[in-house]
């Protein structure tokens, strides 16, 4: 029988809630803000929160300056190329360690997880060396594949969790009506894990969208994504608050409108099998 909350505890978890999201959400809508400011207005002390002059010129001097859409381009292939490439990889793998575990599975997972306890400037020169010389320098190809390699231990543990919640009953039933390994993977084991699947997929967007360190030092111009066009509006002479703001909001509402969209399948992907 569940405990009933009484209506002063919901209050105050619904303020406290509320307080944290305001919280967590008040830089993004003052990156907003300042978007549309003036460059004295951006660095006014105290500074405006609402009074103050609307303009768009930053957007139309952003657009003008910038080549938005060729990176916005390679933002979208390089996090969804990079999350695809995982999955192909990750969900045979975390099968295997779900429904034919050994030994060494728990050491594996571990050794695995402490790859991304790595700080990523101790292997920047050598990782930046080869692909100098393979040509893979500057390139969509060569992000893609140093982000494969860098979210692929998160899809393989949050694929491994959600397939250890599936009765391995059920996948041994397909086999005993002749089902082979990739029917057994594909036709079965897969749409049971969707909701898992999609929001590990959904997760691993954000992450290659978001990531900064090795798209900014191993890019220059040809492939670079929306995080060195955010970058590139800090120069020597200073900051451009206005300008750096709705560049950042420029490269951001992609992935926002997607988390907004998504957040539904986000959550019931993060619960799924949380609840027996």
């Amino acid at each position: 029988m569940a405990r009933a909350i009484s209506t002063r505890r919901k209050a105050t978890f619904t303020l406290v809630a509320w307080a944290i999201g305001i919280a967590i959400f008040f830089p993004i809508l003052w990156t907003f803000l300042t978007s549309f400011k003036t460059e004295a207005e951006a660095i006014a002390s105290p500074p405006s929160f609402l009074g103050f002059a609307w303009t768009t010129e930053n957007y139309s001097v952003v657009m003008e300056r910038s080549n938005y859409s060729r990176h916005f381009w390679n933002s979208v292939v390089i996090s969804v190329g990079s999350t695809v490439i995982g999955l192909l990889i990750a969900i045979p793998a975390a099968w295997s360690m779900a429904f034919v575990p050994g030994r060494r599975t728990k050491d594996v997972l571990l050794w695995m997880l402490s790859t991304k306890m790595l700080p990523p400037v101790g292997v920047l020169i050598p990782i930046y060396l080869i692909f100098r010389d393979t040509g893979l320098l500057d390139t969509r190809t060569g992000l893609v594949i140093v982000l494969t390699l860098i979210n692929l231990p998160i899809i393989v543990w949050m694929l491994y969790t959600y397939f250890k919640e599936i009765p391995g009953e059920i996948l041994e039933a397909a086999r005993m009506d002749g089902a082979s390994l990739y029917n057994e993977i594909i036709y079965v084991l897969t749409p049971m894990a969707v909701p898992g699947i999609a929001s590990t997929l959904l997760l691993n967007v954000i992450l290659a969208w978001n990531e900064a360190f090795w798209t900014l030092n191993l890019t220059a111009a040809k492939a670079a994504p929306l995080t060195a066009f955010i970058a590139s509006y800090s120069s020597p002479e200073g900051l451009f608050y206005a300008k750096l703001s709705a560049a950042s909001t420029m490269a951001i509402a992609p992935i926002i409108v997607l988390g907004w969209f998504s957040q539904k399948q986000l959550v019931r992907g993060l619960t799924f099998g949380a609840v027996k």
